[in-house]
């Protein structure tokens, strides 16, 4: 079992020929996620290719990889009328990544993951507005790592080669500390069911309640680590789902305890202002639902494992 993704989904990229779609999409596909195709308006008819290589593939980024190629369509519509793909990720530039979005839901994508960092904020308000009229579409992101069930399917930047299957479910709006806790509790023997990174942005697809109730219910995860940041109120509100419906043990932690009021810090989301969104009412929120709290980055991995019982 795991959540969003899995060894079936069938991925396209939109952007795919752009120097990081390219990129990624190589590495998705090295992992061994079903890349199927790809879109770039005007290339269509054309084909990505994936060269060969001796090694650099596989779960642990040692496998060989094998040569191979994906069709390049002009419109989303047609890449999943002719791939079935149920998934995309976007490495389409800001000032169009809204749109793309908009033309993944409409043609019936199940799982949008927009990696694209930087798009205005109207923008994306603008998108979940269009997003209301495809109830069948679930947003991950902008501006954010993406998805990844290890040893099945990567759809995103994270690198693979860290992760291992396991029952630790992960969720964080910053992508480089998602990375710090999966290392954590690979390096201790231990593994992930899936890893969600929902990004830092105001004005997102998924939040934290959503994806807390994913591994709520998803049997194979058996505990969860939430990381947060300051600015905004969806850890505190997170908190509050937790204290009433989670049964599984949560790890959190927060970071930018020590950035001063009123600057923004790397992500649009993350600031303090008005007295609002502050690392204390998050960490006191998550203490009062019976979170445990890790202190510091270095112990977010342990805290889980040891509320865990391991």
């Amino acid at each position: 079992m795991a959540i969003l993704v899995d060894a079936s989904t069938r991925v396209i990229c939109q952007g795919i020929t752009g120097a990081f779609g390219a990129a990624h999409t190589k590495g998705c596909y090295a992992y061994g996620t079903k890349m199927v195709g790809g879109v770039t308006p005007g290339k269509g008819g054309t084909y990505f290719e994936f060269e060969a290589a001796e090694s650099g593939g596989g779960f642990d980024g040692k496998q060989p990889v094998k040569a191979g190629k994906a069709p390049i369509f002009d419109t989303v519509a047609e890449a999943v009328k002719e791939t079935k793909a149920d998934a995309t990720m976007i490495f389409v530039p800001p000032p169009f990544a809204g749109d793309a979005v908009v033309e993944a839901a409409e043609a019936g994508v199940r799982l949008v993951c927009c990696i694209t960092e930087g798009i205005p904020v109207l923008d994306m308000v603008r998108v979940m507005q269009a997003l209301k009229r495809h109830p069948g579409t679930r947003l991950i992101g902008p501006n954010c790592p993406g998805v990844i069930t290890p040893e099945a399917c990567k759809i995103g930047i994270m690198p693979g080669y860290i992760h291992k299957a396991g029952d630790v479910g992960i969720l964080s709006r910053s992508g480089t500390l998602t990375y710090e806790a999966v290392w954590q509790i690979t390096s201790a023997g231990y593994g992930q069911s899936s890893c969600v990174g929902i990004g830092g942005d105001p004005v997102k697809g998924t939040d934290f309640i959503d994806v807390l109730e994913l591994f709520q219910n998803d049997p194979a995860t058996k505990g969860v680590i939430l990381i947060g940041e300051i600015g905004g109120t969806a850890e505190e509100e997170a908190a509050a789902w937790i204290k009433e419906h989670m049964t599984k043990p949560v790890a959190g932690f927060i970071a930018g305890r020590t950035a001063p009021p009123g600057r923004r810090m790397g992500h649009a989301g993350a600031i303090v202002s008005g007295g609002s969104g502050t690392a204390e009412s998050k960490l006191k929120a998550l203490r009062e639902a019976g979170v445990h709290v890790a202190e510091n980055p270095a112990e977010i991995g342990r805290t889980l494992l040891k509320a865990m019982g391991r």
